[in-house]
Protein backbone atom coordinates (compact mmCIF):
# COMPACT_ATOMS: atom_id res chain seq x y z
CA UNK A 1 0.00 0.00 0.00
CA UNK A 2 1.40 3.15 -1.09
CA UNK A 3 1.87 6.08 1.62
CA UNK A 4 0.21 8.71 -0.46
CA UNK A 5 1.49 11.36 1.91
CA UNK A 6 5.34 10.57 1.36
CA UNK A 7 4.28 10.58 -2.42
CA UNK A 8 2.83 14.07 -2.25
CA UNK A 9 6.39 14.77 -0.76
CA UNK A 10 8.51 14.05 -4.02
CA UNK A 11 6.45 16.88 -5.96
CA UNK A 12 7.65 20.71 -4.91
CA UNK A 13 5.31 22.21 -6.78
CA UNK A 14 2.43 21.56 -4.65
CA UNK A 15 3.37 23.12 -1.72
CA UNK A 16 2.78 26.72 -3.31
CA UNK A 17 -0.37 25.46 -5.19
CA UNK A 18 -3.40 23.47 -5.09
CA UNK A 19 -2.79 22.00 -8.05
CA UNK A 20 -5.88 20.37 -9.89
CA UNK A 21 -4.94 20.72 -13.58
CA UNK A 22 -3.19 17.59 -14.68
CA UNK A 23 -4.98 17.05 -17.66
CA UNK A 24 -2.96 20.31 -18.62
CA UNK A 25 0.31 20.00 -17.29
CA UNK A 26 1.68 17.09 -15.02
CA UNK A 27 3.81 17.93 -12.08
CA UNK A 28 7.38 16.92 -11.76
CA UNK A 29 8.55 14.56 -9.19
CA UNK A 30 12.33 15.10 -8.06
CA UNK A 31 12.94 11.96 -9.12
CA UNK A 32 12.35 12.99 -13.03
CA UNK A 33 14.08 16.38 -12.24
CA UNK A 34 17.45 14.52 -10.36
CA UNK A 35 16.98 12.32 -14.13
CA UNK A 36 17.41 15.39 -16.19
CA UNK A 37 20.14 16.68 -13.74
CA UNK A 38 22.09 13.59 -13.71
CA UNK A 39 22.10 13.17 -17.36
CA UNK A 40 23.02 17.34 -17.62
CA UNK A 41 26.09 16.17 -15.12
CA UNK A 42 27.14 12.89 -16.98
CA UNK A 43 27.42 14.74 -20.41
CA UNK A 44 29.48 17.72 -18.33
CA UNK A 45 31.75 14.89 -16.76
CA UNK A 46 32.33 12.40 -19.85
CA UNK A 47 32.64 15.23 -22.13
CA UNK A 48 29.69 13.62 -24.09
CA UNK A 49 32.44 10.83 -25.07
CA UNK A 50 29.85 7.60 -23.45
CA UNK A 51 26.76 9.08 -26.10
CA UNK A 52 26.29 5.29 -27.62
CA UNK A 53 25.52 4.39 -23.93
CA UNK A 54 22.55 6.89 -23.78
CA UNK A 55 20.90 4.72 -25.93
CA UNK A 56 21.27 1.86 -24.62
CA UNK A 57 19.78 3.55 -21.62
CA UNK A 58 16.76 4.49 -23.49
CA UNK A 59 15.98 1.00 -25.12
CA UNK A 60 15.64 0.42 -21.00
CA UNK A 61 13.36 2.73 -20.82
CA UNK A 62 11.66 1.17 -23.80
CA UNK A 63 11.37 -1.60 -22.02
CA UNK A 64 9.87 -0.30 -18.97
CA UNK A 65 7.18 1.68 -20.96
CA UNK A 66 6.48 -1.96 -22.64
CA UNK A 67 6.02 -3.49 -19.13
CA UNK A 68 3.78 -0.43 -18.15
CA UNK A 69 1.36 -1.17 -21.42
CA UNK A 70 2.13 -5.13 -21.92
CA UNK A 71 4.37 -4.54 -25.32
CA UNK A 72 7.46 -5.21 -26.40
CA UNK A 73 10.35 -2.96 -26.02
CA UNK A 74 10.68 -2.54 -29.67
CA UNK A 75 7.30 -2.03 -30.19
CA UNK A 76 7.99 1.50 -29.03
CA UNK A 77 9.44 4.45 -30.64
CA UNK A 78 10.25 7.81 -29.25
CA UNK A 79 8.61 11.08 -30.90
CA UNK A 80 8.84 14.77 -30.48
CA UNK A 81 5.01 15.10 -29.56
CA UNK A 82 1.89 13.68 -30.13
CA UNK A 83 1.19 15.59 -33.37
CA UNK A 84 4.27 14.05 -35.02
CA UNK A 85 3.05 10.78 -33.89
CA UNK A 86 -0.43 11.10 -35.42
CA UNK A 87 0.42 12.89 -38.49
CA UNK A 88 2.66 9.87 -39.40
CA UNK A 89 -0.28 7.80 -39.27
CA UNK A 90 -2.46 10.34 -41.50
CA UNK A 91 -0.08 10.69 -43.87
CA UNK A 92 0.74 7.03 -44.73
CA UNK A 93 -3.12 5.74 -44.69
CA UNK A 94 -4.98 8.08 -45.78
CA UNK A 95 -5.20 8.53 -49.48
CA UNK A 96 -7.61 10.60 -51.78
CA UNK A 97 -11.00 9.58 -51.38
CA UNK A 98 -10.57 7.62 -47.89
CA UNK A 99 -12.26 8.85 -44.69
CA UNK A 100 -11.18 9.20 -41.40
CA UNK A 101 -13.17 8.81 -38.39
CA UNK A 102 -13.29 10.63 -34.91
CA UNK A 103 -15.46 12.12 -32.45
CA UNK A 104 -17.31 15.04 -31.76
CA UNK A 105 -15.10 17.58 -29.83
CA UNK A 106 -11.92 15.39 -29.96
CA UNK A 107 -8.48 17.14 -29.68
CA UNK A 108 -7.87 18.95 -32.19
CA UNK A 109 -4.83 16.96 -33.65
CA UNK A 110 -7.43 14.63 -34.72
CA UNK A 111 -8.95 17.08 -36.80
CA UNK A 112 -6.09 18.81 -38.46
CA UNK A 113 -3.97 15.96 -39.33
CA UNK A 114 -6.66 14.82 -41.60
CA UNK A 115 -8.59 17.84 -42.76
CA UNK A 116 -5.45 19.42 -44.38
CA UNK A 117 -5.37 15.99 -46.63
CA UNK A 118 -6.76 16.78 -50.08
CA UNK A 119 -9.60 14.99 -50.80
CA UNK A 120 -10.13 13.04 -47.61
CA UNK A 121 -13.25 12.98 -45.78
CA UNK A 122 -13.06 14.29 -42.23
CA UNK A 123 -15.70 12.28 -40.30
CA UNK A 124 -16.77 14.13 -36.60
CA UNK A 125 -19.60 11.75 -34.77
CA UNK A 126 -20.96 11.51 -31.57
CA UNK A 127 -20.11 8.48 -29.92
CA UNK A 128 -23.81 7.39 -30.61
CA UNK A 129 -23.21 7.27 -34.15
CA UNK A 130 -20.27 5.94 -33.78
CA UNK A 131 -19.91 2.24 -35.35
CA UNK A 132 -22.81 3.23 -38.26
CA UNK A 133 -20.04 5.71 -39.07
CA UNK A 134 -17.57 2.79 -39.70
CA UNK A 135 -17.94 1.75 -43.24
CA UNK A 136 -15.11 0.17 -45.49
CA UNK A 137 -14.49 4.44 -47.13
CA UNK A 138 -12.96 4.74 -43.54
CA UNK A 139 -9.18 4.10 -43.78
CA UNK A 140 -8.09 5.93 -40.62
CA UNK A 141 -9.81 5.68 -36.91
CA UNK A 142 -8.38 7.90 -34.29
CA UNK A 143 -9.64 8.43 -30.80
CA UNK A 144 -8.22 9.59 -27.12
CA UNK A 145 -8.53 7.09 -24.35
CA UNK A 146 -9.97 10.22 -22.73
CA UNK A 147 -11.64 13.43 -23.99
CA UNK A 148 -9.30 16.61 -23.23
CA UNK A 149 -12.56 18.99 -22.88
CA UNK A 150 -15.60 16.67 -20.90
CA UNK A 151 -13.62 13.72 -19.54
CA UNK A 152 -15.94 10.97 -22.26
CA UNK A 153 -13.90 7.52 -22.12
CA UNK A 154 -15.01 5.59 -25.24
CA UNK A 155 -15.33 2.02 -24.50
CA UNK A 156 -12.57 0.26 -26.34
CA UNK A 157 -13.45 -3.15 -26.25
CA UNK A 158 -14.35 -4.67 -29.60
CA UNK A 159 -13.45 -1.57 -31.28
CA UNK A 160 -10.13 -3.15 -32.82
CA UNK A 161 -11.79 -5.69 -34.29
CA UNK A 162 -14.69 -3.74 -35.61
CA UNK A 163 -11.78 -1.57 -37.08
CA UNK A 164 -9.96 -4.85 -38.91
CA UNK A 165 -13.69 -5.79 -40.19
CA UNK A 166 -13.29 -2.98 -43.25
CA UNK A 167 -10.00 -2.31 -43.45
CA UNK A 168 -9.23 0.84 -40.60
CA UNK A 169 -6.02 1.47 -39.09
CA UNK A 170 -6.94 2.21 -35.15
CA UNK A 171 -5.19 5.25 -33.61
CA UNK A 172 -5.79 5.25 -29.77
CA UNK A 173 -4.55 8.42 -28.36
CA UNK A 174 -3.46 7.82 -24.62
CA UNK A 175 -2.50 11.38 -23.29
CA UNK A 176 -5.23 11.93 -21.17
CA UNK A 177 -5.31 9.04 -19.06
CA UNK A 178 -1.68 7.04 -19.11
CA UNK A 179 -0.12 7.62 -15.76
CA UNK A 180 -3.30 7.53 -14.11
CA UNK A 181 -5.19 4.98 -15.43
CA UNK A 182 -3.58 1.54 -16.62
CA UNK A 183 -3.75 0.38 -20.73
CA UNK A 184 -3.08 -2.61 -21.86
CA UNK A 185 -1.90 -2.70 -25.45
CA UNK A 186 -2.07 -6.83 -25.66
CA UNK A 187 -5.75 -6.72 -24.68
CA UNK A 188 -6.87 -3.87 -26.37
CA UNK A 189 -4.36 -4.32 -29.62
CA UNK A 190 -4.67 -0.93 -31.25
CA UNK A 191 -2.43 -0.81 -34.51
CA UNK A 192 -0.75 2.65 -32.88
CA UNK A 193 -1.06 4.26 -29.28
CA UNK A 194 0.49 7.15 -28.57
CA UNK A 195 1.03 9.05 -25.57
CA UNK A 196 2.36 12.70 -25.10
CA UNK A 197 4.08 12.12 -21.42
CA UNK A 198 3.90 15.64 -20.46
CA UNK A 199 0.16 15.50 -18.57
CA UNK A 200 -0.64 12.19 -16.19
CA UNK A 201 2.83 10.93 -17.23
CA UNK A 202 4.56 13.61 -15.51
CA UNK A 203 7.20 14.02 -17.80
CA UNK A 204 9.33 17.10 -19.64
CA UNK A 205 8.03 18.10 -22.76
CA UNK A 206 9.52 16.16 -25.63
CA UNK A 207 9.07 12.86 -24.03
CA UNK A 208 6.36 11.14 -26.51
CA UNK A 209 5.86 7.84 -27.37
CA UNK A 210 4.27 5.25 -29.28
CA UNK A 211 2.88 1.33 -29.74
CA UNK A 212 3.56 0.84 -33.11
CA UNK A 213 2.10 -2.84 -34.11
CA UNK A 214 4.29 -5.25 -35.57
CA UNK A 215 1.55 -5.36 -38.84
CA UNK A 216 1.64 -1.46 -39.12
CA UNK A 217 5.35 -1.27 -39.22
CA UNK A 218 5.06 -3.16 -42.27
CA UNK A 219 3.11 -0.37 -43.83
CA UNK A 220 3.98 2.25 -42.73
CA UNK A 221 7.27 3.85 -43.67
CA UNK A 222 9.35 6.57 -42.13
CA UNK A 223 8.76 9.80 -42.43
CA UNK A 224 11.60 11.52 -41.34
CA UNK A 225 14.90 9.76 -42.81
CA UNK A 226 18.20 10.46 -40.93
CA UNK A 227 21.52 9.06 -39.89
CA UNK A 228 20.03 6.29 -37.82
CA UNK A 229 17.71 5.30 -40.06
CA UNK A 230 19.98 2.66 -40.95
CA UNK A 231 20.08 -0.74 -38.99
CA UNK A 232 23.70 -0.36 -38.73
CA UNK A 233 23.37 3.10 -36.78
CA UNK A 234 25.76 2.03 -34.27
CA UNK A 235 28.84 1.17 -36.29
CA UNK A 236 29.96 4.76 -35.76
CA UNK A 237 33.55 4.18 -36.90
CA UNK A 238 32.43 3.19 -40.15
CA UNK A 239 29.12 4.78 -40.99
CA UNK A 240 26.82 3.12 -43.90
CA UNK A 241 27.19 5.40 -47.11
CA UNK A 242 23.80 4.56 -49.04
CA UNK A 243 20.30 3.57 -49.16
CA UNK A 244 19.21 2.90 -45.33
CA UNK A 245 18.31 -0.67 -44.83
CA UNK A 246 15.46 -0.06 -42.11
CA UNK A 247 15.14 -1.89 -38.84
CA UNK A 248 12.11 -3.49 -38.34
CA UNK A 249 11.56 -1.96 -34.61
CA UNK A 250 9.65 1.03 -33.85
CA UNK A 251 12.65 3.15 -33.57
CA UNK A 252 12.90 3.24 -37.00
CA UNK A 253 10.28 6.18 -36.86
CA UNK A 254 13.46 7.86 -34.75
CA UNK A 255 15.50 9.12 -37.81
CA UNK A 256 18.78 10.86 -35.48
CA UNK A 257 19.08 12.21 -32.59
CA UNK A 258 16.69 12.10 -29.66
CA UNK A 259 15.74 14.46 -26.68
CA UNK A 260 17.95 12.86 -23.96
CA UNK A 261 17.17 15.01 -21.45
CA UNK A 262 13.23 14.54 -21.41
CA UNK A 263 13.17 10.62 -22.00
CA UNK A 264 15.70 10.46 -18.99
CA UNK A 265 12.77 12.06 -16.95
CA UNK A 266 10.32 10.17 -18.35
CA UNK A 267 11.97 6.73 -17.63
CA UNK A 268 12.21 7.84 -13.95
CA UNK A 269 8.34 8.67 -14.43
CA UNK A 270 7.73 5.58 -15.63
CA UNK A 271 9.93 3.79 -13.11
CA UNK A 272 7.70 5.56 -10.31
CA UNK A 273 4.84 4.17 -11.50
CA UNK A 274 5.79 0.67 -11.88
CA UNK A 275 7.06 0.62 -8.34
CA UNK A 276 3.73 2.70 -6.76
CA UNK A 277 1.87 0.12 -9.14
CA UNK A 278 -0.80 1.23 -12.00
CA UNK A 279 -3.48 -0.80 -10.34
CA UNK A 280 -3.21 1.27 -6.83
CA UNK A 281 -2.59 4.11 -8.65
CA UNK A 282 -5.44 3.93 -10.50
CA UNK A 283 -8.02 3.30 -7.45
CA UNK A 284 -6.25 6.49 -5.82
CA UNK A 285 -6.65 8.74 -9.00
CA UNK A 286 -10.99 7.06 -9.08
CA UNK A 287 -11.74 7.76 -5.21
CA UNK A 288 -9.92 11.57 -5.78
CA UNK A 289 -12.01 11.98 -8.96
CA UNK A 290 -15.19 10.47 -6.94
CA UNK A 291 -14.87 13.11 -4.09
CA UNK A 292 -14.35 15.95 -6.70
CA UNK A 293 -17.46 15.12 -7.95
CA UNK A 294 -19.37 14.93 -4.62
CA UNK A 295 -17.36 18.19 -3.78
CA UNK A 296 -18.18 20.18 -6.39
CA UNK A 297 -22.49 18.77 -6.77
CA UNK A 298 -22.40 20.38 -3.64
CA UNK A 299 -21.46 24.36 -4.75
CA UNK A 300 -24.69 23.17 -7.32
CA UNK A 301 -22.36 22.28 -9.98
CA UNK A 302 -23.67 20.65 -13.08
CA UNK A 303 -21.24 17.90 -14.02
CA UNK A 304 -20.83 16.17 -17.41
CA UNK A 305 -20.46 12.84 -15.79
CA UNK A 306 -24.32 13.59 -14.25
CA UNK A 307 -25.69 13.58 -17.86
CA UNK A 308 -23.72 11.47 -20.05
CA UNK A 309 -22.51 8.10 -19.69
CA UNK A 310 -18.90 7.32 -19.86
CA UNK A 311 -17.53 10.58 -18.54
CA UNK A 312 -16.96 9.44 -14.50
CA UNK A 313 -12.68 9.42 -15.06
CA UNK A 314 -9.90 11.83 -13.63
CA UNK A 315 -11.10 14.71 -16.03
CA UNK A 316 -14.26 16.36 -14.59
CA UNK A 317 -15.96 18.79 -16.67
CA UNK A 318 -18.39 21.36 -14.60
CA UNK A 319 -20.88 24.49 -14.82
CA UNK A 320 -23.50 26.39 -12.95
CA UNK A 321 -26.14 27.99 -14.53
CA UNK A 322 -25.30 31.79 -15.29
CA UNK A 323 -21.96 31.63 -14.20
CA UNK A 324 -18.60 32.14 -16.53
CA UNK A 325 -16.18 29.67 -15.93
CA UNK A 326 -13.54 31.23 -17.48
CA UNK A 327 -13.65 34.31 -14.77
CA UNK A 328 -13.97 31.64 -12.51
CA UNK A 329 -11.16 29.97 -13.29
CA UNK A 330 -9.10 33.14 -13.40
CA UNK A 331 -10.57 33.85 -9.80
CA UNK A 332 -9.52 30.66 -8.27
CA UNK A 333 -6.44 31.39 -10.12
CA UNK A 334 -5.98 34.38 -7.74
CA UNK A 335 -5.58 32.20 -4.74
CA UNK A 336 -3.48 30.07 -6.20
CA UNK A 337 -5.75 26.98 -7.24
CA UNK A 338 -4.90 25.80 -10.95
CA UNK A 339 -7.80 24.64 -13.01
CA UNK A 340 -8.40 25.13 -16.46
CA UNK A 341 -11.64 26.20 -18.68
CA UNK A 342 -12.91 24.17 -21.68
CA UNK A 343 -16.09 25.15 -24.01
CA UNK A 344 -17.96 26.16 -20.90
CA UNK A 345 -17.06 23.52 -18.14
CA UNK A 346 -14.64 24.43 -15.49
CA UNK A 347 -12.20 21.39 -15.54
CA UNK A 348 -11.20 19.65 -12.98
CA UNK A 349 -8.43 16.71 -13.15
CA UNK A 350 -6.84 15.59 -9.71
CA UNK A 351 -3.60 13.34 -10.35
CA UNK A 352 -2.48 10.66 -7.61
CA UNK A 353 -0.44 13.20 -5.97
CA UNK A 354 -3.24 15.18 -4.58
CA UNK A 355 -5.60 14.78 -1.59
CA UNK A 356 -8.65 15.34 -0.36
CA UNK A 357 -7.71 18.83 0.82
CA UNK A 358 -6.97 19.79 -2.58
CA UNK A 359 -10.20 19.13 -3.04
CA UNK A 360 -11.99 20.54 0.07
CA UNK A 361 -9.92 23.71 -0.76
CA UNK A 362 -11.31 24.14 -4.22
CA UNK A 363 -15.35 23.55 -3.34
CA UNK A 364 -14.65 26.40 -0.43
CA UNK A 365 -13.23 28.82 -2.77
CA UNK A 366 -15.51 28.18 -5.59
CA UNK A 367 -18.75 28.35 -2.67
CA UNK A 368 -17.20 31.93 -1.95
CA UNK A 369 -17.06 33.12 -5.16
CA UNK A 370 -19.95 32.02 -6.85
CA UNK A 371 -23.01 34.70 -6.63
Amino acid sequence: MADWGAVRQEFPSLAGWTYLNTATYGQLPRCVMAAVEAHFARRVKNASSDFLEWFEDLDGIRASIGRLIHCQAGDIGFFLNAGAALSLVARAMLRPGDAALTLDGEFPNHLYAVQWLDQVESRLVPWSGFYAALDERVKLVTISTANYSTGFMPPLDGMAEACRKVGATLVIDGTQSLGALPFDVAKVQPDFFLVDGYKWMLSPNGATFAYVSPALRKVIPPDIVGWRSDRRWREVASLHHGAPEFKDEAERYEGGMLPFPSLYGMGASVNLMLELGPDEIAARVWGLAAYARDVLRRTGAVLRSDEEAHCDGPIIAARWPGVDVVRLYGQLRERRILTSARHGNLRVSPHFYNNEDDIDILGKAIAELLP
